[in-house]
């Protein structure tokens, strides 16, 4: 994807919001058109929009619908909250979902609703732009991380189409890229639902940046074979203790720090929690089927569970480094001054 394709942005004409159907990838490439908060909700349930920043997009484009919705005054406020509610019970874990939405509803506070439907339109935009420029940012702080020649791994997808645009992970990859450092990409296949095989390897593969595709159990082996020369993940939250992001990442890092190889989190300050612990954190668990059946093919016996957490936490002890748009963080992490950001 290039740095002027959108993931998610809003439709001023119908006032409504636009995204990528992620699902769709990579056979189709379908762009839908949500009118209704209930219609987002499913979409981010769904995975249709997903990664952290879209996440923060995404909820503050939807306080926004809500507002523009809602033809009545008495009940405005009343509806808004209660949309609200709504959005940031679909994904529990990924903190930027609710940052996105909180910064709406800031912003609309005690104003008469026509002023606060300008107002919520307004700040939702913002929230879009500022997180294509954080982006782009955080892509230059990393690269300068990443050897001149070198193969890079990452899991699940940190990129545009986890973001407005550009990418967190793979915005480090694509600023190297950019800057002329010859970068081969091998990406994990991230089960159950695939999303570096069919979104990250469809990015970079679009991109004309070299990347191989493996199962995820694979990834030791090749550390193993010394053919990673770095570690590059997203990040759905980060506390002051450990880093949440799609489950494997903990393996990885393990793998990582037993074979010497830098591993690195790429994310926005947005991303932080810097009040909370791991211990503090619902962890989402998600359904039965994404693991049972594979393209409609059931591949547990019935009767049989399964476990199906949607993230792991890292500590903060196998983590190398932490890049940012203010620049990376480094052990020993001290987050106090990121609450003032």
């Amino acid at each position: 994807m290039t740095d002027e394709t959108k993931t998610i942005w809003w439709n001023d004409e119908n006032n409504s919001i636009m995204m990528i159907d992620q699902t769709k990838l990579p056979v189709e490439f379908v762009v839908i058109e949500v009118k209704t908060v209930e219609r987002l909700a499913d979409a981010i349930r769904r995975l249709e929009v997903r990664g952290a920043p879209a996440l923060g997009v995404a909820g503050a484009f939807g306080v926004a619908l809500s507002a523009v919705s809602c033809t009545s005054d008495v009940e405005f406020a009343e509806t808004v909250a209660s949309d609200a509610a709504l959005l940031k019970s679909t994904r529990p874990t990924a903190v930027n979902l609710a940052w996105g939405i909180d910064k709406v509803l800031r912003s609309m506070e005690n104003l008469p609703p026509e002023m606060a439907r300008f107002l919520a339109i307004t700040a939702a935009k913002t929230i879009a732009e500022a997180d294509e420029k954080c982006c782009m940012q955080l892509g230059h702080n990393g690269a300068t991380l990443l050897p001149q020649i070198g193969t890079v791994l990452t899991h699940c997808n940190a990129g545009a189409l986890a973001c407005s645009t550009w990418g967190t992970a793979l915005g480090v990859i694509r600023s190297a890229h950019k800057m002329g450092k010859k970068i081969s990409v091998v990406s994990c296949e991230t089960r159950p639902l695939l999303q570096g095989a069919r979104l990250t390897a469809w990015e970079l593969h679009h991109d004309n940046i070299p990347v191989t595709s493996i199962i995820d159990s694979e990834a030791a082996y090749l550390m193993r074979k010394g053919k990673i020369d770095c570690v590059v993940v997203g990040a759905d939250r980060i506390t002051k203790d450990a880093v949440f992001n799609k489950i494997g990442t903990y393996m990885h890092a393990v793998c990582a720090k037993h074979h010497n190889i830098p591993f690195y989190v790429a994310a926005p300050i947005s991303t932080f929690d810097v009040e909370a612990v791991e211990a503090d954190i619902i962890v989402e668990e998600r359904s039965r089927d994404e693991v049972a059946a594979f393209w409609g093919k059931p591949t547990v016996p019935e009767g049989v569970p399964v476990i199906n957490y949607a993230f792991d936490a890292t500590p903060l002890s196998l983590v190398t480094g932490i890049i940012t748009e203010v620049g990376v963080l480094y052990p020993p992490y001290d987050f106090s001054n990121l609450r003032q950001m």
